[in-house]
């Protein structure tokens, strides 16, 4: 890759957060870290208190990207053609036509997505996974950069259906927004009173050809073997911990390693420390580990044991070459 490149992804990427960060205030943090699922390409899952700029993360990411939109509010009664979509008989025709679903977006937003029944779900499941869509046995491709960010309450369950774990680990991370401080807040009322409406007006300043194009030059982001051995130690780590039922899938390991390069990247670095790979470990591992039932109800277990996890694997040593 020549050498102008590897500030292209962290340049772009520093514009593209930057300009959602007008819309949203003090999560810079959070920010990042999605826009390294954006540049690896995988699903995010946000969960999170009701009111904390989900859906308007969301919407500002896509904004700043140029790329297509979609709210889905998932409720108890929603159905898999609400989803996905289905053929309907159009009267001028006198034919049976295609009407798309929601689903056929670049960027589409799973509100709730615990509250649908399991089959409603499930409509996600091929779409997650395999990026494409099958309505009445015809297979159709959904959009290129396509991307699912999903939320869920995490301390209302009545009346909501549990994620499967085949679902969960679907999602390349898991992360939570958090509550503002107070000095966040009082900027957010700030911002709020000076622009006169409720919805911020964000500016593209990339568009789906740009991110397509930082995708590939992800894969040219360096790793160390000592590296990727310390990724399957620690994803191997996890599935021996004596607090863990079952552990972490090869689809964790695999989203480790996306993760790293896309932070080493962001960082405009074109190889990979274990800082990178440190970093990622909670989000990308939390929501694949099943605890034993006697600690199903302890908060941050799995955060605690990931902890642990990290102390416990030797970091191998790599020479920063920007030293």
């Amino acid at each position: 890759m020549p050498p102008k490149d590897e500030m292209k992804v962290a340049a772009l990427s520093e514009r593209i957060v930057q300009e959602v960060a007008t819309a949203i205030v003090g999560k810079t943090d959070v920010l990042y870290k999605m826009m390294a699922a954006f540049l690896s390409g995988g699903h995010i899952l946000l969960e999170d208190y009701p009111g904390l700029a989900k859906t308007l993360i969301a919407n500002s990411f896509a904004s700043s990207l140029s790329m297509s939109f979609r709210r889905i509010q998932f409720t108890p009664d929603l159905l898999p053609g609400d989803i996905t979509g289905g053929y309907i008989f159009d009267k001028g025709q006198g034919q049976f036509v295609l009407r798309k679903g929601p689903v056929f977006a670049h960027i589409v937003l799973a509100d709730e997505i615990n509250r649908a029944s399991p089959r409603t779900q499930s409509a996600l499941l091929e779409a997650m996974q395999e990026r494409q869509v099958t309505v009445e046995g015809e297979t159709m491709k959904l959009p290129d950069s396509f991307i699912v960010i999903a939320t869920q309450n995490p301390i209302e369950y009545e009346g909501t259906f549990p994620l499967p774990e085949a679902q969960l680990d679907r999602f390349m991370m898991k992360l939570s927004v958090g509550y503002p401080t107070p000095a966040e807040e009082r900027e957010i009322v700030r911002r709020r009173r000076e622009r006169k409406q409720d919805n911020p007006q964000l500016q593209a300043v990339a568009g789906i050809d740009d991110l397509t194009e930082m995708q590939r030059q992800i894969e040219d982001v360096f790793v160390d073997e000592d590296i990727e051995q310390y990724i399957v130690d620690l994803t191997a780590k996890t599935r021996a911990h004596r607090q863990v039922a079952v552990g972490a899938s090869p689809r964790g390991t695999l989203a480790l390693l996306k993760l790293s390069r896309a932070w080493a990247a962001l960082q405009g670095r074109m190889f990979v420390l274990p800082d990178d790979v440190k970093l990622f470990v909670k989000p990308a591992l939390t929501h694949r580990l099943i605890l034993q039932p006697d600690l199903w109800s302890v908060p941050q277990a799995a955060d605690r044991i990931l902890t642990e996890i990290v102390q416990s694997v030797p970091v191998p040593v790599i020479q920063d070459e920007t030293a």
